[in-house]
This record gives C-alpha cells, structure tokens and sequence, in this order.
C-alpha cells in the first residue's frame, strides 16, 4: 500500500476549502491534511487533521514545519470582501497565492493544485477572471515539478460568510441554464463545490510531471476517480 499524500491546504476556510476538508473525512490512508489558515473554523464532524493558525507572511515558515508532499490553494476572495478594492483584491488572488507557491518552492515541495476559474485569462476586461489569468501565468514560471491547475464553472455549495445574491440565483436556476451552455460556454456550466475537492484531491495523488489544466469535464473525471477509490 502506497504511503498516503501530505497535503497542505491554503484557503481551508472558503468554499472549496472546507469542501476538500469534508471529501477527505475517512480517506487517512490517501491523504492526510494539514490546513493554514489566518482565522479559526469549526472543523466538520469526523475530521482527523492538522490546522495551523499563522499570519499568512508567516505560512512559508509553516510550510517547512509541516513539510507536504503537495500544496492545495483555494485561495480566493470576492470584490464585496475586498471593500471593491482592486488592490485588496489581487493581494489575495494573486499575491497571496503566488508568494505561497515561491515558498513551497524554496522548501522543495514539487507539486502545486491551484483552484482557479474557468476564463481565467491575462488580458480579459473582467478583472476576476484577468487576475486568476495572470495567476495561472505566473504560478506557471515558479518552478514546480507538477502544476495542476482547475477551472470550474459556477460553483454550487453553501458558503458561510458570503453571501451573493447573483450568484445564489444562478446555482437556483443553473439545472435549466446548464443544458443550455454550449460550445465555448460549457465550460461555465455550473459544478459542485465537493466535485472540485474530489477532483483537487485525486490530482494531489498523480505523479506525472507537467503543467495540466482542468475544465469541469477533466475535474469530473479525477473526482470519479478519488471516488471510486473510496468505495
């Protein structure tokens, strides 16, 4: 039996981030994980795993404590959270994602899953998806052995601390939009939150080096398969 994979998680208390921590609940002989985060969270019923409280200029120091096979990033925040700041925004979806990636780096760690979005692009209007674009770009030049990197569509699941009432009305009426997205759309079709942890944590487990972009179809096919291992 294979050793199980030391995961270290960043953005543990956003969506994604608690769903990875729920998907791995049970699963201590393939991963075992260790979530940094800046605030506290009440972890879900069942879960056997490390949480380190540290101020974010302080998680490479972290990191080289706890030494992981693997860093998970779902780090992210949202234009209301950021106080519509551009800068407070890219501090989090770009600074801070990177400058975790250049310390993972320097310690030796050779495997980086980032959450991102699907049209993530450097030079789009929008400014969400122009700086998860540059992030992606950028995370490609840190020096990784293997980078995988998700683009989910709209994602469904229960966020504590915010909520978008766009958004929320979207998930509502995404089982009769998503038939609808075709073509180039379809990648924006809506996914659920635990899928995309399934699918971060199966890629945590490849070995294969490379740099590896996942739309919501590849997402699918690795949550399958953490599934199935499960079974």
């Amino acid at each position: 039996m294979s050793e199980p994979v030391r995961v270290a998680l960043v953005g543990a208390t956003g969506l994604i981030g608690r769903s990875i921590i729920e998907e791995s609940i049970g699963r201590r002989n393939d991963v075992q994980i260790v979530a940094i985060a800046r605030r506290e969270m009440k972890l879900p019923q069942g879960a056997k795993m490390e949480m380190v409280i540290a101020e974010p200029a302080n998680w490479g120091e972290v990191l080289g404590v706890v030494m992981p096979n693997v860093l998970i990033s779902a780090l992210g925040t949202t234009w209301k959270r950021a106080g519509k700041s551009e800068s407070a925004f890219r501090a989090v979806d770009y600074d801070l994602v990177l400058d975790t990636a250049r310390a993972a780096v320097k310690l030796g760690i050779e495997h980086m899953v980032s959450v991102s979005s699907a049209g993530a692009n450097p030079a789009s209007k929008n400014l969400y998806l122009r700086v998860k674009g540059e992030a992606e770009r950028d995370l490609s030049k840190v020096g990784f052995k293997r980078l995988d990197l998700l683009q989910p569509g709209l994602l469904r699941g229960s966020r504590e601390r915010d909520i978008r009432f766009g958004e929320g009305f979207a998930r509502a009426a995404s089982p009769l939009i998503d038939p609808l997205m075709r073509g180039k759309w379809r990648a924006y079709r809506s996914i659920k939150a635990e899928t995309v942890a399934d699918g971060a944590l199966k890629l945590a487990s490849r070995k294969a080096a490379g740099r590896f972009t996942h739309d919501n179809e590849s997402i699918w096919r690795a949550a399958r398969d953490w599934a199935k291992r499960a079974a």
